[in-house]
């Protein structure tokens, strides 16, 4: 009798638990990679809104003007206080052109509102924030979140004095020193 030649390779029911193990991997990373594209566009967000911050911030000490900051229920919007007109007008760079928030992003301002703002009662554009000439700002905190979750993600904060932070999810203050 002749020996029968030995067979090698894998059997069907192989074949089938390494796809089946495949296509659940697959779907765990696409179901997490659709939460975490709002978790992306809120961090972007949040860095744009502080490099505009730090912008405003220097060009108001380069040109030796005031610039504000508007924070409204859909977006943002910076202003300049006209000396001539003694009133704030709309910024006319492209760079500080009115920007929208998406609808999912929760902002929670917390600034203090016991400096002087340069308004009076007529002025129709009220900045939350100042950036003032002398490199001094209002001072606040900005926490933005994703929907109603009780943490804040990302927070940008200045006392007024030190300049503007950015501290991302689970970082404090104490751990940019």
């Amino acid at each position: 009798m002749a020996p029968q030649p030995s067979q090698s390779g894998f059997t069907f029911i192989e074949i089938l638990v390494v796809i089946i193990v495949v296509g659940l991997l697959a779907a765990l990373m696409v179901g997490n990679m659709g939460g975490s594209t709002q978790q992306r566009e809120l961090e972007n967000t949040a860095r744009e809104l502080f490099l505009l911050m730090q912008t405003a911030s220097d060009q108001a000490v380069l040109n030796n003007a005031e610039l504000g900051l508007i924070l409204d229920d859909d977006g943002y919007r910076f202003v300049q206080f006209d000396d001539e007109q003694g009133a704030w007008v709309r910024e006319r760079e492209r760079l500080f052109a009115p920007r929208q928030w998406f609808e999912w992003l929760q902002l929670r301002p917390d600034i203090e509102d016991n400096l002087p703002r340069l308004t009076s009662a007529e002025d129709t554009l009220k900045p939350d924030i100042v950036f003032y000439s002398s490199g001094e700002t209002t001072a606040f905190e900005l926490a933005m979140t994703i929907g109603n979750q009780p943490a804040p993600r990302h927070r940008l904060r200045s006392d007024g004095v030190s300049g503007i932070v950015w501290l991302q999810p689970g970082q404090e203050e104490d751990d940019l020193r």
